[in-house]
């Protein structure tokens, strides 16, 4: 058969669910019953994506992290490890939306021709995805794509997503001076650990951690890595729970990191005890939220994204200090709308940083934080990372050290470049460095809270009937359109003190998002009630 003939022949396997499928910061995300066709044509994208960039791997990660277990998403993950070029997702768009198994090959080629791509050249593609019955269906329709195109391919099985995202740099860094690490789920491992222990540099860690799984991939994967950490030298005492990876029912369910930053309290079971130190991974382990139950206030606190964001900032940057460098490195904060008032004063005036505000969504933070030589950046759900770039990575290796500080610095700064996943966020990474900062600077949980009080704020959801019709700039801080909105809702912010608010549409349903933060919490949502009102009038 030809190519043509063996693209419909594999598309007639695996039909498309006729409906318009938009390609967004989650790839494509839905019911997972209406994924088989879609996947099948995402793997055709990925195929002309590696043939198009010189026959590197391209990685497809199928997952719908903190979705419930009956959702699944695939998206495609470029060479270097970061998320698929936003031109990219035009076409991923064009491809999937083919009404019939004919178009389909027809855009196929169209899309070679124009992007000037040889189907003759050797293309790679490799993939995971997490522990979602559904994941053997897709990944079935996913090869079957590879298949029709002469695309070699490797399935790495169950992954969390940021291990899928590590194995796709490390195999196109594979045998060159910026090799990321061994191409294997345990070269993962292995990384992470040494790295960790070259930070912790002996110290310890005085409590247990609790962490709370999800019930999803990141449970065993957890489990999997402690088993790297030579418990000799850094003695670390990890309860792990919500790892019921058998029970696909259970995924995301009443736990994880979504689950305590939407409800802003603990997951139910098992309850954590007063003054235990715990963290929630989300489905995929990618987004990460530190919290614990104040035993002498009685009061739940939870340490998010904004936290972990400005306690890496304050401590790289206080090494960069130490190691002589603050004058030749720029490190920046980047931020979204989300983050908490609080967060950002604290970072421009308490720690001297820099702070851009960009669109919610990663590939907007981790595109910004590329041009600082330390760029931090975390959404307040807990996804981010911190990012360095080589002429950091070269001063942190190659200074001269003139004092035995300054050479502990630069030597924890080198560490950290391997300790923190440069490629996306990742929850276990993101947790090895909180744990590696609190030891170092010798705090507790509440030590981190009481750098800065958080503004009380309240998120609301306002069905519209047509989310469209509002458009927004500033980094989505402000209203554009409909004309007139912007200004109602900004007459109300200035009734209340310290407040700010702003409504965006969501991604994914026909709603709209308002956040309202104020000087206490019931400004904080009676201002949120009223820009919903605003909202909801002007959605009609």
């Amino acid at each position: 058969m030809s190519h043509n003939e063996q693209i419909i022949a594999g598309s007639a396997k695996h039909p498309i669910v006729p409906q318009h499928y938009r390609y967004g910061t989650a790839g494509f995300r839905m019911k997972a019953d209406l994924l088989e066709g879609v996947t099948y044509r995402v793997g055709l994208l990925a195929a002309l994506r590696s043939r198009k960039l010189n026959s590197q791997a391209i990685g497809v990660m199928i997952t719908a992290s903190h979705n419930p277990a009956i959702d699944n998403g695939v998206k495609i993950v470029d060479p270097m490890g970061d998320m698929l070029e936003q031109e990219w997702e035009r076409y991923a768009t064009a491809l999937v939306n083919a009404p019939s198994d004919k178009d389909l090959a027809k855009i196929y080629n169209a899309l070679a021709t124009d992007l000037k791509i040889d189907l003759e050249a050797p293309a790679k593609v490799i993939y995971g995805r997490d522990t979602r019955p559904s994941g053997h269906t897709l990944v079935t329709a996913l090869a079957d794509a590879l298949d029709a195109t002469n695309t070699e391919h490797v399935d790495y099985k169950i992954l969390t997503t940021p291990q899928l995202h590590y194995l796709v740099r490390a195999t196109n860094s594979e045998g060159t001076p910026a090799s990321y690490g061994e191409v294997s789920e345990v070269g993962y491992y292995k990384k992470l650990a040494e790295a960790f222990v070259r930070t912790m540099k002996g110290k310890r860690i005085p409590q247990v951690l609790q962490v709370d799984c999800a019930n999803g991939v990141g449970g065993p994967k957890l489990k999997e890595f402690l088993k790297h950490i030579p418990q000799d030298k850094v003695p670390f005492a990890v309860q792990v729970v919500n790892d019921d990876v058998l029970r696909p029912e259970v995924l995301n369910l009443d736990s994880g990191a979504d689950y305590v930053k939407t409800k802003q309290r603990a997951p139910p079971i098992p309850k954590p005890q007063p003054g235990l130190r715990c963290c929630s991974l989300d489905g995929d382990a990618d987004r990460l939220i530190y919290y614990w139950h104040d035993p002498e206030t009685n009061v739940f606190v939870m340490l998010d994204g904004d936290r972990i964001s400005s306690l890496a900032a304050s401590f790289i940057g206080d090494l960069v200090e130490s190691a002589g460098l603050r004058d030749e490195l720029r490190i920046g904060v980047v931020q979204t709308a989300y983050a908490n008032g609080a967060s950002t004063h604290y970072i421009t005036q308490h720690l001297k940083l820099p702070v851009i505000c960009t669109p919610t969504g990663v590939k907007h933070l981790h595109h910004v934080a590329q041009g600082f030589d330390v760029g931090v950046y975390f959404e307040a759900n807990g996804h981010g990372t911190v990012l360095f770039s080589l002429d950091a990575i070269n001063a942190f290796k190659k200074t001269t050290p003139q004092s035995p500080a300054q050479k502990e610095a630069l030597d924890t700064l080198a560490a950290l470049t391997d300790l923190i996943n440069q490629t996306v966020g990742d929850a276990i990474s993101d947790m090895l460095l909180v744990e590696v900062i609190l030891a170092h600077k010798n705090w507790n949980l509440r030590d981190w809270a009481l750098t800065y009080q958080d503004l009380p704020n309240r998120l609301v959801r306002v069905e519209v009937a047509n989310k469209d019709v509002f458009r927004t700039t500033d980094a989505e801080r402000r209203l554009s359109h409909p004309e007139g909105c912007q200004a109602e809702i900004d007459q109300e912010v200035k009734k209340f003190k310290d407040a700010r608010s702003f409504a965006r549409a969501s991604g994914t349903e026909n709603a709209m998002r308002v956040y309202a933060e104020a000087a206490t919490r019931s400004e904080a949502n009676e201002l949120a009630e009223r820009v919903a009102g605003i909202v909801s009038r002007w959605g009609v």
